[in-house]
């Protein structure tokens, strides 16, 4: 026969350990993941969170696009390889202020070749001219993109609607 005995502060030990993973376990399902879900200034007519992860298909990004009220054409105009400069000028630095004010962020891509995808938007309200959205993905999550008018001295500005940040 076996007999153990456990001391008042062994269970007062054992049962804070069980608390302490329980509080862990609750805290990592309510904080959310960054990038991969952003409800900052980007969120979707139903106010839900905006998804940028697993983003594959020409079908994923134009679902993509549409989280935002987008209708593009179907087909990309382009894809394009492109390498993330690891120090970034003046035009760059610019360009990544309009990604951080939509929560994403082109640093830590830095010296890495992503793929830009072109697609040309279907009336965009208030403008006649040729509306352009380019999505940046990085294995499979986009990483930054804008929409903005293909035209010189045109505008540009985030994927949301109302946040135009740059004209």
């Amino acid at each position: 026969m076996f007999i153990y005995s456990l001391k008042a502060s062994t269970l007062k030990f054992i049962a804070v350990v069980i608390i302490s993973i329980g509080l862990l376990i609750t805290l990592i399902s309510i904080i959310p993941t960054g990038a991969d879900s952003v409800q900052a200034a980007s969120r979707n007519r139903g106010g839900d969170r905006i998804n940028f992860r697993n983003i594959r298909t020409n079908q994923d990004r134009i679902e993509f696009l549409a989280q935002f009220g987008w209708e593009v054409n179907p087909e990309a105009i382009e894809v394009a390889e492109v390498v993330i400069p690891r120090n970034f000028d003046a035009v760059y630095t610019k360009y990544n202020e309009l990604q951080r004010a939509q929560s994403l962020n082109l640093e830590r891509y830095r010296n890495r070749t992503i793929r830009r995808y072109t697609y040309q938007v279907i009336g965009y309200p208030g403008y006649d001219g040729i509306v352009l959205a380019n999505i940046l993905v990085y294995r499979d999550r986009v990483i930054g993109g804008d929409i903005c008018s293909a035209q010189l001295g045109g505008f540009m500005h985030g994927f949301d609607k109302n946040n135009r940040l740059i004209s």
